[in-house]
């Protein structure tokens, strides 16, 4: 399981900060990205993204209504993977495709209140599963643990898929993720929001590490 530092910010000074500080600890980052409209919080301006001249690799999480208007927007060679909602306003096919045919990676995320059964066609079609563990839309939102039983669920559905896990992740609930097969996971505040990001990363990939040697000896 990998830890990726997500980066949600409501101004580009803010975005920049965060972008500079993971620079120094990680190659990998999510960047979060929210209309106001589908969740509560609206982020910066998304065109944003395709000027910035960085060292990442990167994903981004659309938490938008229409995402097919965003993507359109955003331009970068480091962009990997677009990850936008099942509960969103669009024909979940053809953006796959369209992404698809641009090079990045498609990822489906998945709120806490839908239901695998709305979710398992779909899912065929896309390289990652993104489950919020929390209500999209604000960083420090309450941890759903419920949605385990559902990545557990998935992920005997779908043994080579990339499954993944996106809000309220901790140092002490990280085994609960392991054990279940998540690819790995999202941590923004826990991170950002530390007085040393870069040491609170140190600590989840430490943690991570130690519970992968343990899962070893217990074999």
């Amino acid at each position: 399981m990998k830890i990726v530092p997500a980066i949600l910010a409501e101004s580009v000074q803010d975005f920049l900060l965060r972008l500079r500080q993971a620079e120094s600890f990680s190659d990998y980052v999510q960047i979060d990205v929210m209309d106001g409209i589908f969740v509560p919080s609206q982020s910066f301006p998304a065109h944003e993204i395709s000027g910035v001249n960085t060292s990442l690799y990167f994903e981004i999480h659309l938490m938008v209504k229409h995402p097919s208007a965003f993507a359109s927007r955003i331009n970068n060679p480091h962009l990997k993977k677009i990850i936008f909602h099942f509960e969103s306003s669009v024909n979940h096919i053809k953006f796959v495709n369209q992404l698809q045919k641009r090079g990045i990676e498609a990822g489906l995320a998945v709120n806490p209140g839908t239901e695998i059964s709305q979710i398992r066609k779909i899912a065929e079609s896309v390289d990652t599963l993104l489950f919020l563990t929390v209500d999209p839309g604000a960083y420090g939102s309450p941890f759903r643990p419920e949605v385990l039983n559902k990545i557990r669920e998935v992920r005997d559905m779908f043994k080579g898929k990339i499954i993944a896990a996106d809000g309220g992740v901790s140092i002490e609930n990280l085994r609960l993720f392991s054990d279940i097969g998540v690819d790995y996971v999202c941590v923004g505040s826990r991170i950002f929001l530390d007085a040393d990001p870069a040491q609170s990363y140190r600590r989840f990939a430490d943690t991570i590490a130690e519970l992968e040697a343990s899962n070893i000896k217990r074999t």
